[in-house]
């Protein structure tokens, strides 16, 4: 059975993996010319994810990899003192297993694992697909695929040929996300830095093998702002004005923005459809279900999607008009429980009122200086996440005794 995916950040290797563990022919098409390097942001894994990635033997390669940002240390706008948290206590009070690492890592280490045995295409894109299967590409012969895969992350392209504009699903949330890489000239390793006030907060940190630092900026607006996706410029300048006098080390990390060798800029929006498959093709990830980019969980749940879609595949012996319902049902309650987290997670991280600014150092102070047993009771009393990420259960989807590689190499 032969199986095109588009898309290879995070939910694309890993389906591509289990797939070819399942004995299919895999080929994954990327539009950029490589691996994609661009800065990104740290991302956590919680225990379902982390699982699935121990099955796939490169949990210890993720570990060396990961951030090590184990401090907190909170500056509330109009604020004399800061607050200092224990970020190891918050984290294994929200699951009890976590990690995490910068989003470009995370990918290539996933990459590495299918290389050998997955087709990677890059520098390509999908430009039709037809009912039967066959697939055209910007530069590549058309193909013929038993079935198609949209890994493409929340602007996909599968999905606008396949489904529609964006705009028909996308939910705007109320909060932008922006990220940039700066130096790290506090030599930051394992410390995070919040500024945080009403309606906006920003972040640093660093870690020992990045060599570098990252600036993370969350902020409100009640209204869609107007911009180009592909207008940096224009993005940079609502960046700024967006943290105008709050803080000056925000007006120096914002300094960097014209020098910055990496800029991510977005709204924080969700995906929500109804169904994420129409005939031969199904997405997975952000393409189908985005809960919401920075708080919702997103790369845990790609993960889970992605493992999901290649087990009911297999089980339904490729039978796709059997695999994807059953992808879809297993799928259905961690969605929506997830869009519902990362509603919560906005206005916790954004908080809109002094009073919500206040909780929130107040809170993760608390919540370090506890013992273990009462903090995990506590956050799992006022989180959803926790009772979220604690609570998923996944089949257990074993490979055929016969599984045999897919096609092999990369161009």
């Amino acid at each position: 059975m032969r199986i095109l995916i588009s898309g290879a950040s995070i939910a694309g290797p890993v389906v591509a993996y289990w797939l070819t563990r399942h004995g299919m022919s895999v080929t994954v098409v990327e539009r950029a010319p490589t691996l994609r390097k661009t800065g990104g942001h740290a991302v956590d894994l919680f225990r379902p994810a982390v699982n699935i990635s121990e099955k796939m033997g490169v949990l210890a390669r993720m570990q060396e990899r990961a951030t090590g940002t184990d401090r907190m240390t909170i500056h509330q706008e109009g604020a004399r003192r800061p607050v200092r948290a224990d970020l190891t206590k918050i984290f294994s009070a929200t699951s009890d297993r976590h990690l995490e690492i910068m989003r470009d890592d995370l990918s290539e280490i996933y990459y590495d694992a299918t290389c050998h045995d997955v087709e990677y295409v890059f520098g390509d894109s999908i430009t039709e697909i037809s009912p039967n299967g066959e697939v055209r590409f910007e530069n590549a012969a058309p193909r013929r695929f038993d079935l198609v895969v949209g890994a493409d992350g929340l602007h996909s392209n599968v999905r606008r040929l396949v489904f529609g504009e964006e705009s028909r699903f996308s939910a705007f949330i109320g909060a932008y996300l922006g990220v940039l890489t700066l130096p790290n000239g506090a030599d930051l390793d394992g410390e995070l830095f919040m500024h945080v006030g009403v309606g906006r907060t920003a972040g640093m940190y660093g870690a020992r093998h990045l060599g570098d630092a990252r600036a993370l900026f969350l902020f409100r607006s009640e209204r869609e702002l107007d911009y180009h996706h592909r207008d940096v410029r224009r993005q940079k300048a609502l960046l700024r004005a967006a943290f105008d006098g709050m803080h000056p080390e925000v007006d120096r990390w914002l300094s960097e923005l014209d020098r910055t060798p990496a800029f991510y800029f977005d709204s924080i929006s969700q995906l929500r459809m109804g169904t994420w498959s129409r005939g031969r093709v199904t997405l997975v990830g952000d393409a189908g279900y985005c809960p919401g980019p920075a708080v919702g969980g997103s790369t845990s749940l790609a993960v889970v999607g992605a493992y999901v879609l290649a087990g009911e595949l297999a089980q339904a012996a490729g039978e796709h008009e059997r695999a994807f319902p059953a992808y879809e049902h297993a799928m259905t309650e961690h969605v929506r429980r997830s869009r519902a987290v990362a509603l919560s997670a906005a206005k916790t991280l954004i908080p809109t009122s002094r009073l919500g600014v206040s909780g929130l150092a107040q809170g993760a102070r608390l919540l370090s200086a506890l013992p273990a047993g009462p903090s995990r009771a506590l956050l799992r009393l006022a989180t959803k996440s926790a009772r979220l990420y604690n609570s998923m259960t996944l089949d257990d989807y074993p490979p055929p005794p016969a599984a045999s590689a897919g096609r092999v190499g990369t161009r």
